[in-house]
């Protein structure tokens, strides 16, 4: 059989299509030159557009409406002021051209150190296990591979090491997977430093990894009267990424803003009960004396001290304060007051709406149990034979959002397992205080955070989650005890700013007048033995003079003491 000829183009045109892509080649160098300041130009513009909208999503939404203002007013100034728009025009297109230059000579600018080189190629070659397998015929991690490709983007902090970096991984990574992504996330916190927080984002859709280092969160920050709405509680602040909104601070001259936990209450609340876990002295005492201080600003509060180590004297006999009981029998009084009272709100309610009428003021009044350590005050009551004062909430936790009734239960991380079922049930939202596992934020919150839970931590400082919400990290304001002495006077001092006055016919009330109306006394009276000896008050079987109050119901008889007359029983307190 004869061969067929080649085309004319294959015997002698091989040189031809070599000469054709010469020219074509030599036409885009040469177009691409010729268009280069263009191209730049646009790449530029596009690169402030991105940055612009990056800028405008970071914003929070209350500092929206000023940042248009202020755009707005410049425009206006460029418009009217002579040859305005032509400078603006000018100044925009000579930084589209800074931005938009080559992306190689940017890196170059900013190519990292010997040293810092081989920390990313130490990253790179710990993540080849990860991100490698035998059948990808082209692995973009491999050993003795280059780490530029897949790096996109890093940074360093002043001691060089990796304050952010941007990863690419292949598309078979099974990134959907928690405990891939936990082994990826572990390896880096490790090789990148220990001892700092990271967060950790994960693109899925673009094969993306994001690893960031947070800054630590104020440690600084005292109680004081936060502007918030009627039923918002500060528990405390966080990063500002993760929240939209920002408390103002009256510390000093000058004043900040920083990024709060909102923790919202009330008849709308999905998250009416709170639950704080923590081991001792990570500050969860402080979190609850935080938490009924606001809540004294529009409510009544009950305090129950499970452990019985007077962390909530100062609120004694306070207005607002219903009672503060340490004593098994005293919490399960006032336990079994705060479920007759829940009961009492619901029928008033109820009743009211059957009427056509407005409900009752007294049942609208938010109504705040506190309870501190109850798995240790169970135990105290067993050991009496008494009953468990847990048993008690369970009305007050089902029923409490429609009654206005709030409960804050606050227990050691260790004794957890002595919660009854219905607080760990009712109270979807969680605070989670002190050093902690992965594992262990996952059982209390229910998710595991996007950062790295560090081993060493300041009281206050841990984790929050509000229902389905984020897992956000948290410091709470300091809150000691003002009577403390350990602790810092200016703290002691502002807590002590927000204390309600003391309510009348108590005895540390009556201690102070009696105080005062003697100081009085003597100042004003003349220098007369007799006088003095019908001044002072008398003494009963070693009682203070300070500590008697008179009975009202009998001027004839001898002072007795105020605890005998004024009983601080639940069951006498009306709200």
């Amino acid at each position: 059989m004869a061969r067929r000829p080649l085309p004319h183009i294959l015997r002698n045109g091989g040189g031809s299509i070599v000469r054709g892509r010469e020219v074509a080649r030599t036409a885009a160098a040469g177009a691409t030159d010729v268009l280069h300041p263009l191209i730049t130009v646009a790449r530029g513009l596009g690169r402030l557009a991105a940055g612009a909208r990056r800028k405008w999503s970071g914003t929070p939404k209350d500092r929206r409406g000023p940042l248009l203002f202020l755009v707005a007013s410049v425009l206006l100034v460029v418009v009217l002021t002579p040859y305005g728009p032509v400078t603006a025009a000018a100044a925009l297109m000579a930084a589209a051209a800074w931005t938009g230059r080559d992306g190689s000579a940017r890196r170059s600018a900013g190519a990292p150190d010997e040293e810092q080189a081989e920390r990313l190629r130490t990253l790179y070659e710990a993540l080849v296990p990860y991100f490698s397998a035998a059948e990808d015929p082209a692995p973009l991690y491999a050993h003795g591979g280059d780490w530029q490709g897949p790096f996109e983007a890093h940074e360093f902090d002043d001691t060089g090491r990796v304050s952010r970096l941007v990863l690419r991984y292949p598309a078979y990574f099974t990134d959907g997977q928690a405990e891939s992504r936990a082994r990826v996330e572990q390896l880096l916190h490790a090789k990148a430093g220990r001892g700092r927080e990271y967060r950790f984002v994960w693109d899925e859709e673009a094969n993306r990894l994001t690893l960031e280092v947070l800054p630590p969160l104020p440690e600084d920050i005292t109680a004081q009267s936060f502007v918030t709405a009627p039923g918002e509680t500060v528990l405390g602040f966080t990063d500002s990424t993760e929240v939209p909104r920002t408390l103002p601070l009256g510390e000093g001259e000058e004043g900040r803003d920083v990024p709060p936990v909102v923790w919202r209450t009330g008849a709308r609340s999905t998250e009416p009960h709170l639950l704080a876990l923590g081991s001792p002295g990570t500050g969860t005492s402080t979190l609850l004396r935080c938490v009924a201080l606001q809540a004294l600003r529009h409510g009544d509060v009950l305090i129950v001290d499970g452990g019985a180590a007077g962390e909530y004297a100062c609120l004694t006999g306070r207005n607002g304060v219903v009672a503060v009981e340490c004593s098994p029998a005293g919490a399960r009084a006032s336990l079994e007051w705060a479920a007759r009272e829940t009961e009492r709100r619901l029928i008033a309610a109820n009743r009211a709406r059957q009427s056509g009428l407005p409900v009752p003021e007294d049942t609208r009044r938010p109504l705040w149990i506190v309870v501190d350590r109850p798995a240790a005050l169970g135990h105290l009551a067993a050991a009496e034979g008494g009953g468990d004062p847990q048993a008690l909430l369970q009305v007050p936790l089902r029923h409490g959002r429609a009654a206005h009734v709030t409960v804050v239960v606050a227990e050691h991380l260790e004794s957890a397992e002595a919660l009854s079922e219905a607080v760990r049930q009712h109270t979807r939202a969680r605070v989670l205080l002190g050093p902690a596992s992965v594992a262990q934020l996952t059982a209390v919150l229910g998710a595991a955070p996007r950062t790295t839970p560090p081993t060493l931590v300041p009281p206050g400082r841990g984790y929050a989650r509000l229902g389905a919400g984020p897992v956000l990290r948290l410091q709470v304001p300091a809150t000691p005890d003002p009577y403390d002495e350990t602790a810092e006077e200016t703290h002691r001092g502002a807590v002590l700013e927000l204390l309600p006055p003391r309510a009348a016919g108590t005895p540390a009330a009556s201690a102070t007048a009696a105080s005062t109306t003697a100081s009085t006394t003597a100042s004003t009276a003349p220098a007369d033995d007799a006088v003095n000896e019908v001044a002072e008050p008398p003494e009963v079987a070693g009682v203070p003079a300070v500590d008697i109050v008179k009975d009202p119901r009998s001027l004839d008889e001898p002072g007795i003491p105020a605890e005998v007359t004024e009983p601080a029983t639940p069951a006498r307190a009306e709200l």
